[in-house]
Formats: C-alpha cells, sequence, structure tokens
C-alpha cells in the first residue's frame, strides 16, 4: 500500500514539474515578433550635405558643484603631500585589496593615483589633487566619461 502512494506521489510530481517548463513555442514566438518589429522599424537614411550642423552646448561651467566634505589623511605607506585640498575620487573601498587594486591600475595608466583614508576608515582612491576647486571639477569633468561616478571630496582639517 505504502508502495502505491510513494508511485502515485512521484508521477504526480513528475507531471506537476513537467507542465512548468516553457514551451520552445513560445520562445520562437516572442523571437518572431522581435524580428518583425526590427524589420519594420524605419532605415536611417544617407547624410545630407544640405542640413545644418549644429554644435553641441555644453553646460558651463562653475564652482558651486557639490563637494563631500571629510577629514582624511594619506593612507599607510602613501605620500601625504600629493593630498590637497580638493580631490578627484574615483573609488571608495572599505576592502583594501580593491582599493590597492584600482590604485595600482590607475598609475599603470599614467595617473598619480593615491589612497586616503577617512575617520571611518574608507578608503578613497584619488587620482588627483588640487588647492583649488575649480582645478579639481575641470580634473572631474575631464574623466567624467572614463569614470561616471567620479567625485570631488573637500578635505576638512
Amino acid at each position: 500500500m505504502n508502495k502505491i502512494w510513494l508511485l502515485g506521489a512521484t508521477v504526480c510530481m513528475v507531471l506537476a514539474f513537467g507542465s512548468c517548463k516553457p514551451k520552445q513555442s513560445a520562445y520562437k514566438a516572442a523571437y518572431e515578433q522581435a524580428k518583425e518589429k526590427e524589420s519594420t522599424a524605419p532605415v536611417e537614411t544617407a547624410y545630407n550635405d544640405t542640413e545644418e550642423v549644429v554644435a553641441p552646448v555644453s553646460k558651463p561651467r562653475t564652482t558651486d558643484v557639490a563637494t563631500r566634505q571629510e577629514r582624511i589623511r594619506a593612507a599607510q605607506g602613501e605620500d601625504a603631500s600629493g593630498l590637497k585640498r580638493y580631490s578627484v575620487v574615483i573609488g571608495s573601498f572599505k576592502n583594501k585589496t580593491n582599493a590597492y587594486s584600482l590604485k595600482e591600475r590607475m598609475q599603470g595608466e599614467g595617473y598619480k593615483a593615491l589612497l586616503g583614508e577617512n575617520e571611518q576608515g574608507m578608503l578613497r582612491v584619488i587620482i588627483s589633487s588640487f588647492d583649488t576647486k575649480a582645478e579639481a571639477i575641470e580634473s572631474r569633468d575631464a574623466v567624467k566619461s572614463q569614470f561616471h561616478d567620479a567625485w570631488i571630496l573637500e578635505r576638512q582639517y
């Protein structure tokens, strides 16, 4: 009697889990719909020489960019003279291995990267440091294409 129940339960489980699989026809239908939309999308024509070329508009550079203010010091083994009032930070890590890895990679790419450590023990990977905020903003804007989340740190003494 127990064997019959066990066999019945097994058959029910196989049928229940077997019917949950998505059917190949559903994938095929979705693929065909996507291909149809792709083929009906408008195709861009060749460049017209008579069109007026418009220069891109850029934001005016201002010094009212938000900065984060922290008490920061050069991390152990770093040159403290390279850390000025305004720094461009490209990474922030609690894990020392990750911070040192990014710093070494940036040095390999030609940046004068250094590590700063705040009071909470977070390691900031700094690729440039300046005395003026305007220089820091210019530097941050220059690396913004490579490091989308670069930000400016104002050092508190």
